[in-house]
Parts: structure tokens; sequence; C-alpha cells
């Protein structure tokens, strides 16, 4: 059996909270989403509709330690973004694993803030590959707190964009975008990013129904490296 709780302790210094104000018409909303650092001196990767329209982006270590960040750059077509904290050093980076060789039926553990629950741990299984996923691309301008990407197309506004995902049974919720999905050993294999939920509502803020989706690791790998070398 799959030992959760080394698998926590291993990957919980690696997680951090993004916490981001965003101007609405309404005026300037909040929104709280997750990542994983990338690097000792504070590069994170996160999901671009939680960060898409911020004005200002915090990020929170599981330490405590928080951190202003700038958004190095973005991948709406992946969901993806990369961060980076000013004045950081000496973090702990995740470790991202192959995606190629994950399995249906594999152990997998999800971590992030859901509802701003920093380092809350879910398992689950992997339940499918290559879900096709559709989220809007301004998600994060529509809504004030991001987690509202949709998949199947749902009650989208906008561009839209499709990537095949990883789907889990590990429960996720708002707030737990751009975390990671990790593997028995602790290596990341997937960047939470969508939940389906059959019942929804205007704010986004249905619950996990056991139906999740991430973005591969290695659909990662390659949009970190195209952001980071321009």
């Amino acid at each position: 059996p799959t030992d959760v709780s080394n698998i926590a302790s291993k990957v919980l210094p690696s997680v951090v909270q993004v916490n981001v104000q965003i101007s609405t018409a309404q005026g300037v909303g909040e929104g709280i989403g997750s990542g994983v650092i990338l690097t000792a001196d504070g590069r994170v990767l996160t999901n671009n509709h939680v960060v898409s329209g911020a004005q200002q982006v915090q990020v929170k270590l599981n330490d405590g330690r928080t951190f202003t960040a700038k958004v190095v750059g973005t991948d709406p077509a992946t969901d993806l973004a990369v961060l980076q904290l000013q004045g950081a050093s000496g973090l702990t980076p995740a470790t991202l694993g192959d995606s190629s060789k994950v399995k249906i039926g594999d152990q997998v553990v999800a971590i992030g803030s859901p509802g701003g629950l920093q380092g809350t741990v879910t398992t689950g299984i992997v339940s499918a590959l290559n879900r096709p996923v559709t989220v809007s691309e301004d998600e994060g301008q529509q809504a004030p707190n991001p987690y509202a990407a949709n998949p199947y197309g749902k009650n989208n506004n906008g561009n839209q964009t499709t990537y095949q995902a990883i789907q889990t049974d590990a429960s996720i919720n708002q707030g737990n975008s751009g975390g990671p999905l990790v593997d028995s050993n602790g290596n990341v294999i997937g960047i939470n990013s969508a939940m389906y939920s059959p019942v929804s509502t205007a704010d986004g803020k249905a619950g996990s129904v056991g139906i999740g989706f991430a973005i591969p690791s290695n659909t990662a790998k390659t949009v970190i490296d195209k952001i980071v070398n321009g």
C-alpha cells in the first residue's frame, strides 16, 4: 500500500499557495490557487487561469513565508504559467516525473489549497489517460476566485483550448488549481487543473465528485522550457 504520509512529508515543502488580486467589473476580486516549486531560487509552476488578469500575485510557502511574485510567462493553450518569487532562495524544488509511464490504476496524491486550506492532501488513483479537457483561455479574468476550469466545454466564455489530461478520482476542489498530482514516489506526474461536476453554480463552487483532471508533467516540462527560454 502507498504510504501517503511519506509522500506528503516529501512533497509538501515544494507546494505553495498562490494568492491573486484581479480587477473585475465589480472592483478588485481575490483568487486562490496552488503551485509547484521548480527551482531553489523561487521559480514556480501554476495554472494560467490562476494568474490570468492578476494585478498582484503573492505566493505563500508551506512554512508560512510569503513572497511577491511576477509572471514570467504563460501558455493559455495548456493552461500553464511560470512565476518567479522575488528575493527567494534555498527553496525545495519538486521532482517532475515522466508522465508517459503513468498507468490507469496507479496510486496518486493531490496536494494544494482547496478553499484556501493550504497543505491539503488527498489520495486516489489514475482513472483514465488522455482525456480531452476544454477550458476557457481567459477563465482567470472571468472568475474572481479562479478554479472554474470547466471540462467538456461547459459554460465557457471567450476563446477555448483543449488539452489531453490525466483523469483522477483524488479529490480536487477550488484552490487545487496549479498544485501537483504526484505518484507513489513523490514525483510530480501532473498539474491539477480542472474538475467536473454535474451541478455547478454561477461562482463555480461546485464540489468534487471524484472526476478531476491534471496536465501531464511531460507537457509541463515542454512548456516550462519554452517559457524560460523565451
